[in-house]
């Protein structure tokens, strides 16, 4: 309330300003970019993958960037069995799991991107697409694309810029885009 109070009496200035002839700089963007800190102390060997999947989102979106180690919006956790997935507690929030076994068979930094993403609010999309991260594992094995697609990264910037409101659901639990290491693909 008080910062939309302040946005409010920097317009009204402007305006009389303006009318009397002076000029006013403007003031800074109504929504700044969101930081979401991420926290790879459970992360184990998937430390750097973070850090490589955090600096493709950095890059490929506005309104937010994800920066290591700050705090703990997003806890990553590697783990053993059970496949990789994220639980999204709210958007920019949650926790990301690489299971050892999947990262195996699959690119370990898409899987991380990929699961980054659903914490950013993208839904899974199992089209077999491999030039769109959401895809998942449905692109395959060989399926090595650890970027987002311009549509994806446009709406992870346009739900954090409130362009578009997230189906912000308590807890959401992405399961699945991956098959287990023990599935075959035919």
């Amino acid at each position: 309330m008080t910062s939309r109070l302040s946005r409010l009496a920097v317009a009204l200035v402007a305006t009389a300003g303006a009318t009397l002839g002076v000029t006013v700089a403007n003031p800074a963007p109504a929504s700044a970019a969101m930081t979401i800190c991420y926290n790879t102390s459970q992360a184990g060997a998937y430390a750097g993958t973070a850090n490589q999947a955090a600096s493709i989102w950095n890059n490929a979106t506005v309104n937010l960037t994800l920066s290591a180690n700050c705090g703990s919006n997003l806890r990553i956790y590697q783990i053993t069995g059970g496949g990789s997935y994220a639980v999204r507690t709210s958007l920019g929030n949650g926790r990301v799991y690489i299971d050892t076994q999947q990262a195996a068979q699959y690119s370990p930094l898409r899987i991380m991107t990929h699961e980054i993403g659903h914490i950013l609010g993208l839904p899974d999309n199992y089209n077999g697409n491999c030039s769109l991260l959401m895809s998942g594992g449905s692109a395959g094995t060989s399926c090595t694309n650890p970027y987002p697609s311009t549509a994806e990264a446009n709406r992870v910037s346009n739900l954090f810029a409130g362009t578009f409101s997230a189906t912000d659901r308590s807890a959401d639990i992405f399961r699945d885009s991956w098959p287990s290491a023990l599935t075959t693909v035919g």
